[in-house]
């Protein structure tokens, strides 16, 4: 039998050279695809978190969602089943360590979180309304990129910041959780280093979940932009989201800032609010963010309930109240802490939710949040159910703070990048939902 032609060993070199290069050229350009991090919701303190699986080997570790955390924090004892043999601290004289950062050293044993001529970051426990300088680290974090909705494929991030804190310092946090993922619009937050680092759109979305049971399934976090796809409906939400301008608050709100810098929370140009389509009336720069970064609407997920400037507070509660009774619904004692409550009895059931008037964001470029019953009543007891807006005095800071409730089972995404929020008004609406398996 006669063996194959053989090629010159030189050709093939080139040949295997060519193959190589057109791989790499192909890998290179290829675009990068988008990340997906599940969203579940505690009961009990209705915080939002997700899941990090973190350092060699990995583990899990769950950490409530702040949009305006500055650093990502977690508890890093070793009791709690973190051992890693991947975990590095971040050096004071590193590049990676900010400009007028201070330098923080550990009298004990050498361990994650207690390392000498380590950066020093500032870990902001905003249910304990204190901060806290910690070491930054970095460590391995495993990741799961998504074609909108499910699980694609698995990676790595070599080197993903964040600062360890002793388990005293996670008061107030949900019982399953071990720290804070930072998402504000700053170079540390989660979604901006996993953008910078993987070369992915400065874009992330949330799909808060309305339930906290297993059986509902989980939200999602989105880094790195679209498609958003959320079954039965079978286009992509990105191409039908409603969007407007983000702002920049002038003067930060953050608990530890230098003077002069603005604010790395996430800020919306809300104009005015409807009730039914017909306008409350109260002072409308009140909405205006002044020279002193004062008024204007920002997005929290660490507040339950949106939160109101008195002075749109007393007349959106009026109103509502109003056009709530002209649909034949009986009010109740008010239950702290919310304004308005009514007979649960008396309110009739609906797609989005209960049938009750619906509140109207008017926001910049005339794009309308549109706040179903489902996202503007809370059910307290059998009986009763109130607005789930709650009176934020007549000197607060920020006019209008959205709360978690008011975004659940809504996508809403924020634009880094190009400075634009986009929303997809309640996904009830279109039979669909923020849970899924």
């Amino acid at each position: 039998m006669s063996s194959p032609p053989s090629l010159p060993f030189f050709l093939f070199g080139f040949i295997l050279a060519s193959s190589l290069a057109t791989a790499t050229i192909a890998a290179a350009s290829a675009k990068p695809t988008p990340l997906i991090f599940p969203v579940k919701k505690d009961a009990s303190t209705n915080q939002y978190y997700t899941s990090l699986q973190l350092g060699t080997p990995p583990t899990a570790m769950s950490a409530v969602l702040d949009l305006a955390g500055q650093y990502t924090w977690l508890d890093c004892d070793a009791n709690g089943g973190y051992r890693s043999s991947s975990y590095r601290p971040v050096p004071c004289s590193s590049t990676k360590c900010g400009h007028g950062s201070a330098c923080t050293g550990c009298s004990g044993p050498a361990r994650p979180g207690c390392t000498n001529d380590t950066c020093g970051v500032y870990a902001s426990n905003p249910f304990k309304d204190s901060v806290l300088a910690s070491g930054l680290g970095e460590d391995v974090l495993a990741l799961r990129s998504t074609d909108g909705i499910k699980y694609t494929s698995k990676l790595e991030l070599q080197k993903f910041p964040f600062s360890c804190v002793d388990t005293d310092w996670t008061e107030g946090l949900a019982n399953s959780t071990k720290g804070i993922v930072a998402l504000a619009r700053n170079s540390a937050s989660l979604a901006t280093e996993l953008s910078a680092q993987l070369k992915l759109s400065r874009t992330f979305a949330l799909c808060l979940p309305s339930s906290s049971s297993a059986r509902s399934g989980h939200g999602d976090l989105y880094i790195g932009g679209g498609p958003y796809l959320r079954p039965p409906i079978k286009k992509d939400l990105a191409k039908s989201l409603l969007r407007s301008p983000l702002l920049i608050n002038p003067v930060s709100t953050a608990p530890v800032y230098t003077e002069g810098d603005p604010s790395d929370e996430y800020f919306i140009d809300v104009t005015a609010i409807k009730i039914d389509f017909a306008p409350i009336s109260f002072k409308s720069s009140i909405l205006v963010i002044d020279k002193n970064g004062v008024g204007g609407t920002k997005l929290a997920t660490l507040t339950p309930y949106t939160v109101l400037h008195s002075a749109i507070f007393k007349p959106l509660v009026r109103e509502f109240t109003k056009k709530a009774m002209d649909r034949k619904i009986k009010k109740a004692a008010p239950v702290v802490p919310f304004g308005a409550c009514f007979d649960a009895k008396t309110v009739k059931s609906g797609v989005a939710g209960p049938d009750v008037p619906a509140i109207e964001l008017v926001l910049r470029s005339d794009a309308e949040w549109r706040i179903e019953g489902a996202n503007s009543m809370v059910r307290v007891s059998k009986d009763v159910m109130c607005l789930g807006f709650v009176d934020g005095g007549s000197k607060p800071r920020t006019a209008v703070v959205i709360g978690a409730h008011q975004m659940e089972d809504n996508l809403v995404e924020f634009d880094v990048a190009s400075s634009t929020f986009g929303f997809s008004n309640s996904l009830l609406l279109q039979n669909s939902s923020c849970s899924h398996f």
